[in-house]
């Protein structure tokens, strides 16, 4: 039986009187201002990103508090009532929209960054911190908080973290896993859990904070971090390449690796395909070069020596240039031109309000097999939809690729097919089903395609032990 089933099984068989006391209870819990029910729920905490669920939550709850989560959570694990936590409602796996008779928890009044130490370059904040702001606050600081998404303006840190999100620039400085030192959370009975520290050595036992990162919102509720800032770079040097094959894409990558060292810090890859798109569907972004390529690199290093560190990149660029990797190269030379590279590299992710609406996949892979799986892959979605609009880009220096697919006006109904021949793939080629998005309800089919008989059951022991009443999303994941 499935644990969702079971939940909203018992939520049913719950009396009214019941339910009534309990949203009583919680209403007091967070206050007047603390949530809204009915008509004042607004659409944004309940319809997903992909448009897979638009079902209203029983109660929309705004603690504004570590408090009043872990009373909320006592309260819900009493009674047996599932909850649905949210972030930014940034996601694309279907894990934080409510399912029916779920209560939405949001974090969206506990958005306080609580200290900055620029001695232990850390930074304490609250689940529901932006993390444009968090990029924003270290900079003011002189310091750098280096996990980057285009949905920096939306998405939040709570979101990012039970997520484990990747980004932009993993390749120099890691997952979201690695940005973190401590966590606060709540269990599902209300327990509270405060692994805040600042410590960058700290190897008392079992480090804890790594069950609540990654795993949506299924084992507990992230409050607070603390997080891990590096410094400032002084230099930023960026450069679109126009590259003939994916294997000269992957020598470039050991290239660059080799020459760059530590400096690089991002290796974004755009097929052809998607550059073709972004050229006619996102006005805003003007492509460098022409479309006759069959990839376009962008190369990004950061250091402290603005002088030695373009030298260096240049010098990097003409050897690859000299060994035949890269066909043609436009240098960013100022903060506007870095800039509008960049736009080039996120309107990857903005085609669809050109196109029509389109899935969105987010897999790994082993480098090597790249080139194969971005052939094959258009290969047998084109054997069923030879009309398929379709691209590929991603962060190929950390083994992640981006799939959009439209295939006509069906194409929202449409998932279960186009999933099975994507992940099909990917089994084959023992990749992972999601590279930074987590598995949520979307992906929950598939999760066997990436991991193990015994590594689920392991899993799902986890899930029992710290949420044994199956109140935090439940049906998510597995």
């Amino acid at each position: 039986m499935l644990l969702s089933g079971f939940f909203q099984t018992a939520l049913s068989n719950m009396p009214a009187q019941t339910t009534t006391a309990l949203l009583a209870e919680l209403k007091a819990i967070v206050g007047p201002g603390g949530y809204r029910e009915g008509a004042d729920i607004d659409v944004r905490n309940y319809k997903d990103v992909m448009g897979a669920r638009t079902e209203a939550p029983l109660l929309l709850l705004r603690p504004d508090s570590t408090e009043q989560v872990a009373a909320i959570l006592r309260a819900c694990h009493a009674a047996g009532q599932p909850l649905a936590p949210q972030g930014g409602m940034t996601g694309l796996v279907s894990a934080a929209a409510p399912l029916a008779d779920e209560i939405a928890l949001s974090f969206e009044r506990m958005k306080r960054v609580l200290e900055v130490d620029r001695f232990t370059s850390t930074m304490t904040v609250e689940a529901g911190v932006q993390l444009q702001t968090i990029q924003e606050e270290a900079d003011a600081n002189n310091l750098l908080f280096p996990l980057d998404l285009g949905a920096r303006g939306s998405c939040t840190i709570g979101g990012n973290l039970s997520t484990n999100a990747g980004g932009n620039r993993v390749i120099r400085y890691g997952m979201a896993r690695d940005l973190v030192l401590g966590i606060e959370a709540v269990l599902a009975d209300g327990t509270i859990i405060n692994g805040l520290h600042k410590l960058r050595k700290n190897n008392t036992g079992y480090d804890l904070k790594q069950l609540f990162i990654g795993s949506e919102g299924t084992l507990g509720v992230i409050t607070r971090a603390v997080l891990k800032l590096s410094p400032k770079p002084s230099s930023q040097v960026v450069a679109m390449c126009g590259v003939k094959d994916f294997g000269r894409v992957s020598e470039l990558l050991l290239h660059m690796q080799a020459s760059l060292g530590s400096g690089l810090s991002a290796f974004e890859v755009i097929w052809q395909n998607t550059y073709r798109l972004i050229d006619t569907h996102v006005p805003h972004a003007t492509v460098p070069m022409p479309d006759n390529y069959g990839f376009y690199v962008l190369i990004e290093s950061m250091g402290s020596n603005a002088e030695k560190d373009t030298e260096l990149f240049l010098a990097s660029l003409g050897a690859a240039s000299e060994q035949g990797l890269v066909e043609e190269v436009v240098i960013a030379n100022s903060d506007t031109k870095i800039r509008n590279l960049w736009t080039v590299r996120d309107a990857a992710a903005e085609i669809y309000p050109g196109v029509g609406y389109m899935h969105t996949y987010d897999v790994s892979l082993n480098v090597s097999d790249m080139g194969y799986f971005g052939e094959e892959v258009e290969r047998r979605l084109r054997a069923r939809w030879p009309d398929a609009i379709l691209g590929l880009f991603g962060h190929i220096g950390d083994g992640n690729v981006h799939i959009i697919i439209h295939v006509g006006p069906e194409t929202r109904n449409l998932h279960q097919p186009i999933d099975e021949i994507i992940y099909g793939l990917i089994q084959e080629l023992h990749g992972a089903v999601s590279a930074e998005h987590g598995i949520g309800l979307m992906k929950k089919p598939f999760l066997p395609y990436s991991k193990s008989e015994s590594e689920i059951s392991l899993m799902k022991v986890l899930k029992q032990a710290l949420d044994p009443k199956g109140i935090l999303s439940p049906g998510r994941i597995f």
